[in-house]
């Protein structure tokens, strides 16, 4: 068993977001994300198959939906986002790296 914590950020070298997987099963995975404080975002739409719970933990991030949505989540703050909702993030953190957990999973049962 290896203790880690989230807010490490020592395992990030470059000045593009890091994705690490956490946990998964079959319907559900589990990532941590950081955006290194002034980091390039990628300008390419996110469409993913699963649905997407998201929060920050630490910085902020901005996400844009294709409809011109725009939401800004600050730590604590936390979103799901429909399997097949384009997204992407424009803005993080300029001061200090943007920390989000996000889940992928499967839809849940109504």
């Amino acid at each position: 068993m290896k203790i880690e914590n989230l807010f490490n950020t020592d395992h990030v070298l470059s000045q593009t977001e890091q994705f690490s997987p956490l946990a998964s099963t079959t319907n559900a995975s589990l990532k941590h994300i950081v955006s290194p404080a002034g980091c390039s975002l990628d300008t390419n739409w996110y469409d993913q198959d699963q649905e997407e719970w998201v929060t920050v933990i630490q910085g902020y991030g901005v996400i844009a939906f294709e409809d011109a949505t725009i939401v800004t989540l600050k730590p604590g703050d936390h979103i799901t986002i429909p399997a097949h909702t384009k997204h992407r993030v424009i803005k993080t953190s300029a001061d200090v790296a943007t920390i989000w957990l996000a889940m992928y999973f499967d839809k849940m049962e109504e």
